[in-house]
């Protein structure tokens, strides 16, 4: 289910969505703050070109709303185990802090899995690289 060749391994790893061997950021670290935001222009293995248009990724946008949710709703639900009562003050804490905690994996894997929605994989594309997407 996770190896080479499922759409999972791709968005798990952060590989390139045809090959699966190439990276699709300049770190490829899901929390880490450094370069979070910069993505490669393309596939250094096949040549997959990551933005195969200009906006490409605004609809990326909401999955990262998808993938907000769930740790806000962890903390939230963290806070009625713990003190019981939840305020829109808590509230609004809550969400500040999943996005300040997660925003580097959040921004990573929602652009991972957007760009897996629209290429496949291809077992014979590293062998065969070109440039694909423009």
């Amino acid at each position: 289910m996770l190896g080479k060749g499922s759409k999972l391994y791709s968005i798990a790893k952060l590989k390139c969505p045809r090959c699966h061997e190439g990276d699709l950021f300049e770190n490829n670290n899901l929390l880490s703050w450094s370069r979070f935001s910069q993505m490669k222009d393309h596939c250094s293995v096949c040549q997959q070109v990551y933005e195969p248009e200009p906006g490409y990724y605004y609809g990326a946008m909401y999955v990262s709303y998808g993938l907000t949710t769930a740790p806000t709703l962890a903390f939230v639900v963290l806070m009625m185990l713990y003190s019981g009562e939840v305020t829109l003050w808590s509230l609004m804490a809550a969400l500040v802090l999943s996005l300040v905690l997660f925003l580097p994996a959040i921004f990573k894997l929602s652009r991972a899995i957007w760009i897996n929605i629209f290429i496949s994989y291809n077992p014979t594309a590293a062998s065969s690289p070109q440039a694909r997407g423009h």
